[in-house]
């Protein structure tokens, strides 16, 4: 019985890269948790072996930042190779892959929020052999919904001027302006974290700004990267583990898209945090815990979905 020690790893990939990786609690049921962003940290994972517990379950639970995040490696941006080797989708699903072999888990849970959603469905679609259960968490399948969703909850949230002059702003590539930020503030407050704990406060700014660009672009509320084009939709059949999806109802995915992912995938269910924003595992821990740890016990026990 694999039985690994908690507190901090430092992974060298075969890249040469090095990686910072985390256990927390213990048991036999395995847990890795994959960060957003791109460029994002672990940072909202670290307490979920704990809250795991208070739910009555044991499970290890295995964190890392992904390659260019705030504890790992920063690759060089500037340099055209690592753009074109790093800056893709095959690099960071492989990655989890190279994660799960280097820290030795194998019948194993995998979960990932927004970003890491993303990773999770590739994963399981591509490596799902080696998984026990995926859960998608505030992911979409396909970016378009979620860009309509934005589209929608600016309208609601803001004035006519102020909506106004985002979009003026996004129209010229003029992000870098107090005005703008302030008005992306107003929203990652209603939306993407409504509680802020002091614990994931930092004093300087910990995302990988060049990754999250290359992907997301300025903000959570526009998309100018590469997931513009994110469309795994036809592929969702290809996961065949048990798997759960869970949104917030106040976030910045549209849970009508959850639930058509749950009833697209061939095992999965669909679940959604009230008083959540796009960070529901922190906005209200009590529920996102109870939804993850109902899931796990009825994989294990053998009556999920049945």
């Amino acid at each position: 019985e694999m039985i690994m020690k908690q507190g901090t790893k430092i992974l060298t990939l075969d890249n040469g890269y090095h990686l910072w990786t985390n256990t927390q609690g213990e048991g036999k049921i395995h847990l890795l948790a994959l960060h957003g962003g791109p460029g994002g940290t672990h940072e909202y994972w670290e307490d979920t072996a704990k809250q795991l517990k208070k739910q009555g379950l044991d499970v290890q639970v295995h964190m890392y930042d992904q390659l260019g995040s705030w504890y790992s490696d920063t690759p060089d941006w500037d340099d055209p190779a690592v753009a074109k080797n790093i800056e893709t989708y095959e690099y960071f699903v492989d990655e989890v892959e190279e994660v799960r072999q280097k820290l030795g888990l194998d019948n194993f849970y995998l979960i990932g929020q927004s970003w890491g959603g993303a990773l999770v469905q590739m994963y399981a679609a591509k490596y799902g052999d080696h998984l026990k259960g995926a859960i998608i968490s505030s992911m979409v399948d396909r970016i378009g919904d979620y860009t309509d969703h934005l589209a929608q909850i600016r309208e609601k949230a803001l004035t006519p001027d102020e909506l106004a002059y985002m979009k003026k702003c996004e129209a010229e590539n003029n992000y870098d302006n107090d005005r703008y930020q302030e008005l992306v503030g107003k929203l990652n407050d209603q939306f993407v974290d409504r509680k802020k704990p002091a614990a994931i406060a930092h004093l300087t700014e910990t995302m990988s700004v060049p990754l999250y660009n290359a992907f997301q672009g300025d903000n959570e509320f526009v998309i100018t990267g590469k997931l513009k084009d994110w469309n795994f939709t036809d592929h969702l059949k290809d996961i065949k583990v048990p798997t759960l999806v869970t949104f917030g109802e106040h976030e910045t995915m549209p849970m009508e898209t959850g639930k058509r992912m749950a009833e697209m995938i061939p095992n999965a269910k669909f679940v959604s945090t009230p008083e959540g924003g796009h960070h529901h595992m922190i906005d209200n821990a009590p529920v996102y815990y109870d939804h993850l740890a109902t899931f796990i016990r009825e994989v294990e026990n053998g009556t999920f979905n049945k």
